[in-house]
């Protein structure tokens, strides 16, 4: 069949081999008959199974052979060996300005967009960064949990922290 460019098991789309289109056809029924000892959550595919069951073992086989870090994902350590190459591959259409994942250019792009998918419950206020989001909650909760060593105060983050700490020196 590789040579013939035959691909006989259809749905939608072919498949070489009857067990792939099997596997496929999951997606249509959303049989998943793969369940993991550790938390019972069920997959469609052993496959997806056993990645899954990487975050239980902490088993990390994809190696970075620059530093020897270890990445339960090979899509992971290929975004990781970025860092070694100076690599950017993902632009920003906007400005031209290059990244190292597809993710840090998505936040990126919200600066031109304006995007503010967070928003508070108590005041419906709109923040690009959900970290902001959970900065600007604690004004509601009163939790200061940046506090200063020197004098006592606290502080919701750690930015004004740090500018209240230069004035001790």
């Amino acid at each position: 069949m590789i040579h013939t460019g035959e691909w006989p098991y259809k749905c939608g789309k072919g498949f070489r081999y009857r067990s792939t289109l099997v596997t496929h056809q999951r997606i249509h029924t959303g049989e998943k008959s793969y369940e993991c000892p550790e938390c019972q959550k069920r997959f469609q595919s052993s496959s997806h199974l056993l990645r899954h069951q990487r975050i239980h073992t902490d088993v990390r086989p994809f190696h970075c052979p620059d530093c020897g870090k270890g990445f339960k994902r090979s899509s992971h350590l290929i975004s990781h060996q970025c860092i070694h190459t100076g690599e950017r591959p993902y632009k920003c259409p906007q400005c031209g300005k290059r990244f190292q994942t597809s993710s840090s250019l998505l936040l990126h792009e919200r600066i031109h967009t304006d995007e503010r998918p967070f928003h508070c419950p108590h005041c419906a206020k709109g923040f690009k960064h959900n970290s902001t989001l959970i900065t600007h909650r604690r004004l509601y909760a009163e939790e200061r949990p940046y506090e200063c060593p020197q004098c006592g105060k606290s502080f919701t983050s750690s930015s004004p922290l740090n500018r209240h700490q230069r004035r001790h020196q």
